[in-house]
């Protein structure tokens, strides 16, 4: 032993060198603690719904093969409670059914190994399935300690940290991924049953484009150029539609945008971001009640759901309510009736709203929706009329030009989807890319920079359509009841320690 591994075994916590201990005499008795497969017949589940109507007391014939982490030890190793993916089995470990090297084996497990057992089922006098266990395989001899069983990984930034060990202690962490990941497939499979291409398009961005965001920046060697992280998909997916790909389209994405941290806001987050020719943002209010109502229906069985301890009903049709209605039935202000960008951003400072000086009348209509309104939209509602200034991808709208028909639907006072009626002429479109650099110059650095690949392909004709963008993570937060993004994303961006 060198001395680093001398002193590195006296600084080593005295459960872990006892593990170790145990490891090294599975070795010396000829058994790899790490070998490289094991073919198991059954999971958990799958015995305990084959063997459901077995009495107390009953033995079968049947030989098994299962395998999974030890998480209870009980009569000085005679029974082993085993967990897999499934579910739980009780072990039944005597001498009587195991050979002599076995027997040893039992004697150097812990709870956290992971082992793979053989043998006969059997359900107990009191009425536990069973496995007697004939041949025992250790498969991953846990050189590190479970947390407690009855206080479980009580760190909470721990748990994000280290999920992999909030998942073997955690069953609620692990109920609440595996519904995000029903969620997922329920939305890919609704849509694919309604004609809809799925695609994928570039991470990698030459230009951050397609929402107002900060973007990640990152340099390709190669090229001598830099790139930047998606911030959305938008843009090219619209250009797919272009080139005829299919007139339905949906990407479920990763997207990256550099902003801070917040029980709703990770700096790495998935969207599902579809587009529809020859419809309007009106079709998208129906898609988007009809796509949140199958996901409920997937992960919760039914359209109430519970969340912080407010019940919410999903029941379709959702009201459709303006902006600045919303914002004048709560403060008395009618935005609409004030002109200029001043007096707008006097009336949203007036009515509590953050406002830095430079604010156009949209901004401050939207600043005082934020600080006013949005958090009281508890049942789901699309919010519409949004300003047309700070919808740079959106057509105008049919009835106010300073408005745009674009919707965000909010459900707890959250934002889960954002829809527009897409803007098609290139020249309007590149009127409102320039009006972005030149509020960019100004120093919004989310304004959205001018895309000339995007106009000229708009330029080869974008057939009317609408878009959708759902948050994932948020609708799967809402529909687990889950009190932070972290908990919904299996590794979340932390700040190192």
């Amino acid at each position: 032993m060198s001395e680093g591994d001398a002193r590195g075994a006296r600084e080593e916590d005295p459960l872990r060198a006892a593990r170790r201990v145990k490891r090294d005499r599975l070795r010396a008795l000829g058994i790899d603690p790490y070998p490289y497969a094991f073919t198991r017949t059954h999971q958990a589940a799958e015995l305990e719904e084959r063997y459901r109507g077995l009495a107390a007391g009953a033995e079968t014939g049947e030989r098994v093969r299962v395998a999974g982490r030890i998480r209870a030890i009980r009569n000085s190793g005679m029974f082993l409670d085993l967990v897999d993916a499934s579910g739980k089995i009780q072990i039944f470990c005597h001498k009587d059914f195991l050979s002599p090297t076995d027997h040893a084996v039992v004697r150097l497990l812990d709870i956290g190994d992971v082992i793979g057992v053989e043998g006969l089922v059997r359900r107990t006098p009191r009425g536990e399935l069973t496995v007697n266990a004939a041949a025992i395989t250790v498969l991953a001899k846990a050189l590190r300690p479970l947390p407690e069983k009855y206080h479980g990984l009580a760190d909470i930034e721990l748990r994000y940290r280290q999920r992999y060990l909030d998942l073997i202690v955690n069953e609620t962490s692990r109920q609440t991924l595996r519904r995000r990941s029903r969620l997922i497939a329920a939305l890919r499979c609704e849509l694919l049953a309604r004609g809809y291409l799925e695609v994928e398009t570039p991470m990698l961005h030459v230009i951050p484009s397609g929402a107002s965001a900060r973007p990640f920046v990152t340099h390709h060697n190669a090229l001598d150029l830099d790139l930047y992280l998606r911030i959305a998909p938008e843009l090219h997916l619209k250009r797919l539609l272009v080139g005829g790909l299919a007139d339905k389209v949906f990407e479920i994405n990763r997207c990256f945008r550099n902003e801070g941290l917040s029980p709703r806001h990770n700096p790495e987050f998935t969207s599902l971001e579809l587009y529809e020719a020859y419809v309007d943002y009106t079709a998208m209010m129906s898609l988007t009640e009809e796509l949140i109502v199958k996901a409920a229906q997937t992960v919760t069985g039914g359209l109430r759901i519970c969340y912080g301890g407010t019940t919410i009903d999903l029941t379709p049709p959702w009201p459709r309510r303006d902006m600045a209605e919303l914002v004048a039935a709560a403060t008395g202000v009618d935005f609409l009736a004030i002109a200029d960008a001043a007096a707008a951003r006097r009336a949203a400072a007036a009515l509590g709203a953050a406002i830095g000086g430079n604010e156009s009348w949209g901004q401050a209509l939207e600043a005082a929706f934020a600080a006013r309104v949005e958090d009281r939209l508890i049942q789901p509602i699309h919010v519409t009329g949004f300003p047309r200034d700070i919808s740079p991808l959106a057509k105008a709208d049919r009835r106010d030009p300073r408005l745009a028909e674009r919707f965000e639907t909010y459900i707890y006072g959250w934002e889960i989807a954002n829809a527009f009626s897409e803007l098609t002429d290139p020249d309007d479109q590149r009127a409102r890319f320039e009006a972005q650099m030149q509020a960019r110059a100004a120093g919004d650095e989310e304004a959205q920079p001018l895309d000339e690949d995007y106009v000229t392909a708009l330029e080869y004709g974008l057939p009317p359509c609408g878009g959708l963008g759902i948050g994932i993570d948020r609708l799967t937060m809402l529909l687990t009841d889950s009190p932070s993004i972290r908990d919904v994303i299996a590794f979340p961006t932390m700040r190192p320690r």
